[in-house]
């Protein structure tokens, strides 16, 4: 395997260099969070206004979230920061996960770090996004139309689990055509092994869509399912042209050897 100047391979390395270079890439994605945290607390309170709105928006005018506990507000703009932190900082710690992965790869696969940085930030923002303005204020009349007949008294805490639930988790599953890239590349999945695996992906998927969102019904679960699974048609696609360039370029090398 070729590597990078200076870089020994995933043979060469021991146990404990693994640990000791994932110990660092830790430490840098930590250190970038830290960072990003300052920022993210002095804006906490206008970041958290934004991410309450899908619940607040059906709320009677002037009605407010809750707390149960003297700490409570202080916690929830710590973790609002840190969740601010984390989106503003993902190309950084997207960055560390390359490095960590490099000495893995072959020299030419590395130039891919850029592609992989873009796509990542990318399509976890894009989650996020889907996330924020479809599935979670979907779910939000969801349960406020059920409780009709009672007043609200929602907690800052409970509402803040599940914006984190919701936002992350679909943030993070939005990262499939990113993944399927990559391993296309590297030539471990096929579109052909895709579309075989479908009826499982299927399954699999709305296993997904009952654990990430917040509601029991079906529909709320299609609307996170549905685009999961377009997403899976794209990395299909992704896959089909990534093989498609790597058998070009095989057959490229073998008339240029002959």
């Amino acid at each position: 395997m070729r590597l990078g100047k200076g870089r020994k391979s995933p043979d060469e390395m021991t146990f404990l260099e693994h640990l000791d270079d994932l110990r660092k890439r830790l430490f840098y994605s930590v250190v970038a969070l830290i960072a990003g945290f300052i920022p993210g607390w002095i804006f906490s309170k206008e970041i958290y206004a934004i991410l309450a709105r899908p619940v607040t928006q059906y709320l009677p005018a002037g009605t407010k979230l809750a707390f149960t506990s003297l700490t409570a507000p202080f916690m929830l703009y710590v973790k609002v920061a840190f969740l601010a932190s984390l989106f503003l900082m993902s190309p950084f710690v997207f960055l560390q996960l390359w490095y960590f992965v490099a000495p893995g790869l072959y020299q030419r696969e590395k130039k891919y770090v850029i592609p992989f940085v873009m796509m990542t930030t990318f399509f976890f923002s894009l989650g996020a996004v889907f996330g924020y303005y479809v599935v979670f204020p979907w779910a939000c009349r969801f349960f406020l139309t059920i409780a009709s007949d009672f007043q609200p008294v929602i907690t800052v805490d409970q509402y803040f689990g599940l914006v984190l639930k919701v936002l992350l988790g679909i943030a993070l599953v939005f990262e499939l055509p990113t993944l399927v890239f990559f391993l296309a590349k590297m030539g471990l999945i096929t579109a052909g092994w895709m579309i075989r695996n479908f009826k499982y992906a299927v399954l699999l998927v709305f296993v997904l869509a009952a654990v990430i969102t917040p509601t029991p019904d079906i529909i709320t679960q299609s609307i996170v399912a549905v685009p999961m699974l377009a997403l899976y048609g794209l990395s299909i696609l992704i896959a089909l042209v990534v093989g498609r360039g790597k058998a070009k370029a095989r057959r490229a090398g073998t008339e240029r050897a002959g």
